[in-house]
């Protein structure tokens, strides 16, 4: 954890009242209920919740990808564009005949006028994200050839690229090994402090999410049940309410171990 204190810096993005319901007409039902929620500038938020929590619909309603009520809107007031959040799906269906290189340069898409081309600087910005992630050696391959692992860092490389303010992430481990796991966190963590942007991301793993959270928020069925610190959220009574199972919270100097009762 970084230190970082939310009450020093202004609002990267804000929630209000964001309710989001899915389903046909006359079968709809509510999944997300009145969010209300503030993310600072520079600040890494794990959205922690037992699945079908709404994790995955808060995320993809702050990306604007799916009906809400509600508000959403940047700190300067205004609604949240393609380059003001970057949003890493859960998981994406990789395009056939599209190289690793290529498929990062999507990440550049906001900032293309129409009919015009990528500029110097794209590619720039493509190559440079490409070697930080030590893809430097996948550029050329198809990304229907990668691993699991290699595609969610060629994933992240193409959000990255797009050089929002605010990166949502929707579980981005969740298909790697533990190593490679920390390896791909450690580095979005690095980015968020040498760029100062927002990132907000899902998180399955309790441990791990208090490991890199300045802030957690708590879904339970689609309300938020608590907002604050990793100390003052991760409790053993609320989170064995929450997930509906006994659990133990470890606290080691600053790190806490969450683990079956």
């Amino acid at each position: 954890m970084s230190g970082f204190s939310s009450s020093q810096v202004g609002v990267a993005l804000r929630v209000v009242g964001v309710a989001v319901d899915v389903g046909r007409s006359g079968g709809r039902r509510r999944v997300l209920h009145d969010v209300s929620v503030d993310f600072s500038a520079g600040e890494f938020v794990a959205v922690i919740g037992p699945n079908g929590s709404g994790k995955s619909t808060l995320l993809r309603a702050l990306a604007g990808l799916v009906p809400y009520a509600g508000v959403v809107h940047t700190g300067a007031g205004g609604c949240p564009g393609p380059c003001d959040i970057a949003l890493m799906p859960q998981s994406a269906q990789l395009p056939e005949g599209m190289s690793v290189a290529e498929y990062v340069l999507l990440g550049r898409t906001p900032y293309v006028r129409f009919f015009a081309r990528h500029s110097f600087r794209d590619h720039a910005v493509v190559a440079d994200v490409v070697e930080r992630l030590g893809l430097g050696g996948l550029a050329g391959r198809s990304v229907r050839e990668l691993s699991g692992g290699e595609a969610q860092r060629v994933m992240l490389a193409r959000v990255l690229a797009q050089q929002a303010p605010v990166i949502v992430l929707d579980e981005p481990t969740s298909s790697l090994d533990i190593g490679t796991a920390r390896d791909v966190l450690d580095f979005v963590d690095e980015h968020r402090r040498g760029e100062g942007v927002t990132v907000v991301a899902a998180i399955h793993d309790l441990t791990v999410a208090a490991r890199y959270a300045d802030r957690v928020v708590l879904l339970d069925q689609g309300r938020v049940r608590a907002v604050g610190a990793p100390a003052e959220v991760l409790c053993a009574d609320v989170l064995s309410q929450v997930y509906r199972s006994p659990l133990l919270v470890h606290r080691i100097g600053e790190q806490f171990v969450v683990l079956p009762a």
